[in-house]
């Protein structure tokens, strides 16, 4: 006999959902114990389970009991809005606290006071604003009827996406009145996440460690055919995709490692006469918003996106989604492939391996936990304070980049060694150890996710259950579906135009630098008062076409190379520049002089300008000096380190380098050049970083 409960759980999902949907086993036991237990429950379902459904089913039933609001902590503003609107649906009025709606906060806190609020999301950045933390959280977490726990892999380090703001919400947790349910929704977590994020959520205010409730289901979905065309190139890939979009189901996502490659891929399908728009954590507000919006509209055949879009970003219709480079963790590639399908029978996953692949998951690896070095750095610096810094002003004080050191302070901030305060940031004086042997295991177990996804790219048997095994799913069985097996749905020729297209894409070089126009502080502040024009690259070390081969060539030094040469001059035969140059001069490397002088001396005799030689190295640190470091160490490193020959041309001076990183470098040695006579300098490089 079905209880008075359950009949109402089902009617309100028939409200939320549509007349013919009906409770899964595991979602009603999870709202039973919500609602009539008042548990904590973990509950790790595939995409599309219906996760959302649980917590909007038990926050009515709560309310109508009396309960207070429920409040979500979301990772995403996407993934907020959705949660919103299907809130509205089914009659339950949700809203949000986000960056993006301050001038809202006023109204929506007297709403929740007023009892006209039932659900709140909230970011959990949000839950560490020193304003929102300490004047709106202990409201919440006195009133709070129900807490959930959205994309809770995110509160474990062993996670793919692991958010050292998620770790706040243990201090949420501890605040809550006894008795208040707890549900914590993931899709992508095997048994150690589980584990961790499951440890994590027996917090309480009196220190005991109420129950857990993990309901884990089968991670199959029947909807999606997996594949991978390994490809001899870039130049392939790319002409792959180019030719064979248009035969893929729907709209959907092309997912990419980088925010440059977003760019290139999304020009070049331009090209080929798509509709398509880059997508990435870069792209402003209401450019993201209106990308998002046309995908759910079918107005475009796809987003080239990075993982930016990925947690939180609902469209049920998703036809498919193709991988132009392979992400570091199977964990992490499923959750991503997981947006398609969710509505629709068939849906087409593609993963495109590169060469390319490895190099960045190294680098994306080297910027996850900060080393004890840089600790010590940061906790002797707002030790001696003795006031609030600012993130600029231990910026300055520390040799770390601005986005190292948000995630240092973000980790020591959980761990309780520093305390975010208006003003900025204050230590604690809470002893702390830096836990070497945790990182590792950390690192180690990234490595170990790294090679599976070198097995998932050259698997011949089933892929859906490779997946499912990484996520220890018990169930995992062949799918039937994936080229493993099937064999190859997907084809695999690619016409000689479409190569040739792609190749003549990729073989045009030219990347903008925009100059340096303000001193970081160090030992210059203020406007640059000498700046240098806009310049040009030949390529980005990250592009998909010129980033191979300009990598490879800054790996030695050698004479400049007829084919990369061949590339400099054809990017200033299209430069367009008001003047042109009339000089040349180069920046004396230490690294690569050869290489430097050597094209400088070229473009010169070609270019029939006059060569000037080269700037005279007066001092700065040694090669390569704070790499690493923000932007006042790394001008530190090179002002006053060079010293210009008078200029007695009458007209721009072409300045070269090997490659741009921070920009600080050639920003120093063209002022010089400008306080020497130049009336312009023209930055030019072979590599840009980034």
């Amino acid at each position: 006999m079905i209880s008075e409960l359950r009949e109402r759980a089902e009617e309100l999902l028939r409200d939320l959902a549509g007349p013919q949907a009906v409770l899964r086993p595991d979602q009603w036991t999870a709202i039973e114990a919500l609602v009539e237990g008042r548990h904590r429950v973990l509950l790790v379902q595939r995409t599309g389970f219906g996760k959302s459904a649980v917590y909007f089913v038990a926050t009515a039933l709560l309310r109508e009991e009396g309960a207070g609001p429920t409040v979500i902590v979301s990772p995403l503003l996407a993934l907020m809005r959705n949660q919103v609107e299907a809130a509205a649906r089914a009659g339950i009025r949700a809203a949000t606290i986000n960056s993006a709606n301050l001038d809202e906060w006023g109204q929506i806190e007297a709403s929740i006071l007023a009892g006209e609020v039932d659900v709140l999301l909230v970011s959990p950045e949000r839950l560490n604003n020193p304003d929102f933390r300490d004047r709106v959280l202990p409201t919440l977490a006195a009133t709070c009827g129900l807490l959930v726990v959205d994309e809770a892999h995110c509160i474990s380090d062993w996670g793919h996406d692991f958010r050292p703001d998620y770790r706040r919400i243990a201090t949420f947790l501890a605040g809550l009145r006894e008795g208040v349910p707890v549900l914590a929704t993931t899709a992508t977590a095997n048994e150690r996440v589980s584990a961790d994020v499951a440890e994590q959520l027996t917090a309480s205010h009196d220190g005991t460690s109420p129950h857990v409730t993990v309901l884990r289901g089968s991670l199959d979905r029947d909807s999606l055919r997996l594949g991978a065309l390994r490809l001899p190139g870039t130049t392939d890939r790319l002409a792959w995709l180019g030719e064979h979009l248009a035969s893929l189901p729907g709209s959907g996502i092309v997912y990419t490692l980088t925010v440059a490659a977003t760019e290139e891929v999304a020009a070049y399908l331009r090209s080929c006469g798509y509709e398509v728009a880059a997508y990435s954590g870069k792209t402003d507000q209401a450019e993201r918003l209106a990308a998002e919006e046309a995908l759910l509209q079918n107005k475009v055949k796809a987003l080239v996106a990075t993982s930016a879009l990925g947690m939180g970003y609902d469209k049920p219709d998703l036809g498919f989604v193709v991988h132009l480079g392979a992400p570091s963790s199977p964990i992490a590639y499923y959750q991503q492939v997981g947006r398609a399908g969710r509505a629709v029978d068939n849906a087409d996953v593609l993963l495109l391996p590169g060469p390319e692949d490895e190099a960045i998951w190294r680098y994306f690896a080297s910027v996850s936990f900060p080393a004890a070095d840089q600790v010590n750095v940061v906790l002797a610096a707002l030790g001696d304070s003795g006031t609030p810094l600012s993130t600029q002003a231990l910026e300055a004080k520390t040799d770390l980049r601005r986005t190292r050191l948000e995630l240092l302070l973000k980790v020591l901030d959980v761990d309780g060694a520093v305390r975010r305060v208006k003003g900025g940031w204050v230590a604690t004086g809470q002893p702390w150890e830096y836990d070497a042997e945790r990182y590792g295991r950390v690192a180690a177990a990234r490595e170990t996710e790294q090679q599976a996804m070198r097995d998932y790219a050259a698997l011949t048997s089933c892929r859906m259950e490779f997946l499912r095994h990484q996520l220890d799913d018990p169930d995992a069985v062949p799918c039937g579906r994936c080229d493993g097996c099937t064999g190859s749905w997907y084809p695999v020729e690619i016409s000689p135009a479409a190569r040739a297209q792609a190749a003549t894409f990729l073989g045009k070089p030219g990347v903008e630098l925009e100059p340096r126009k303000l001193w970081p502080g160090g030992p210059a502040k203020g406007k640059i008062a000498e700046q240098a024009e806009s310049g040009r690259a030949v390529g980005r070390l990250s592009d998909l076409g010129w980033g191979p081969r300009l990598r490879e060539l800054l790996q030695a030094d050698a004479e400049i190379p007829d084919d990369v040469f061949a590339a400099a001059v054809g990017v200033l035969k299209g430069w367009g520049w008001a003047e042109r140059p009339v000089g040349v001069i180069s920046i004396p490397s230490r690294t690569r002089p050869r290489l430097v002088s050597s094209l400088a001396r070229r473009l010169a005799t070609v270019g029939r300008l006059a060569d000037l030689g080269e700037l005279r190295r007066i001092g700065g640190g040694p090669p390569g000096a704070y790499a690493d470091a923000n932007s006042a160490h790394r001008l530190g490193a090179v002002y006053g380190a060079f010293e210009a020959p008078p200029i007695e041309i009458a007209g721009p001076v072409l300045l070269i380098d090997d490659y741009l990183d921070s920009g600080w470098t050639m920003t120093v040695a063209a002022r010089e050049l400008r306080l020497a006579g130049a009336p312009a300098v023209l930055p030019l490089v072979l590599g840009l970083v980034g």
